[in-house]
């Protein structure tokens, strides 16, 4: 009896990671705003989207009235398609469709897939969190789902997070399927190219450029050089 094809042959551990690169397009930067941000934050996002590329903004307003995320999201929109940047909305499906942004990041407890495709319509992006999970990402891409986001990867103070996946995680997921993924939770400059490397999609950031030095234009161009790379 002829031995298992994966006994036979010796695999790369990295040929997954290589492989799963080399098809998909590169990695980009998707920015979420901090918290505690208003409409007059329209001056930062244009200079951040003015300093490189940038494929996605993500607005997370938490614990403040819909009249807020609303005038906010009113504000921002327009700086985003200025510079052809996806406007996605975190959580509220709702007002999603009230305002008409480009897409909706939901956690585990923000609502069902199915229930925003049905919502949203087919053009609009969903984003589904999936912290280290391998069967919540799979539920996702098989619900509907635009992109899975798994995180936190490293220590991060934007929201607690009790999940550490390792860049295995992304190697898995991208060799496996089409549907992009996200590398959430702490990333920086300096920490995403172990990231990159084994398969990100896109690189979720929040204080790597709101809390830089330098300023935001200062970060995103600090990760458009890692991302170029």
């Amino acid at each position: 009896m002829s031995e298992p094809i994966d006994a036979a042959i010796p695999l790369d551990p990295g040929f997954g990671a290589r492989f799963a690169r080399e098809r998909r397009p590169p990695c980009q930067l998707y920015l979420c705003s901090p918290t505690g941000i208003g409409p007059d934050f329209a001056d930062r996002l244009r200079a951040a989207l003015g300093a490189g590329p940038v494929a996605a903004f993500q607005l997370r307003l938490k614990d403040v009235p819909d009249d807020h995320v609303r005038q906010t999201a009113e504000a921002l929109m327009p700086v985003c398609a200025a510079y052809d940047v996806a406007f996605i909305l975190n959580d509220r499906m709702d007002l999603a469709k009230e305002l008409g942004t480009d897409g909706v990041h939901l956690g585990q407890s923000d609502g069902d897939v199915r229930e925003a495709r049905r919502a949203l319509g087919p053009n609009v992006q969903i984003g589904v969190t999936c912290h280290d999970s391998r069967h919540l990402a799979m539920e996702a891409g098989e619900a509907g789902a635009d992109y899975v986001a798994f995180g936190a990867f490293h220590e991060t103070t934007t929201k607690p997070s009790y999940y550490r996946p390792t860049p295995d995680l992304l190697t898995w997921w991208t060799t496996l399927s089409q549907l992009p993924c996200v590398a959430i939770g702490g990333v920086t400059a300096a920490n995403a190219p172990p990231l990159i490397a084994a398969g990100a999609d896109f690189i979720c950031v929040v204080n790597a450029v709101w809390a830089h030095p330098d300023g935001a234009a200062a970060g995103v161009a600090a990760l458009a050089t890692v991302l170029a790379g």
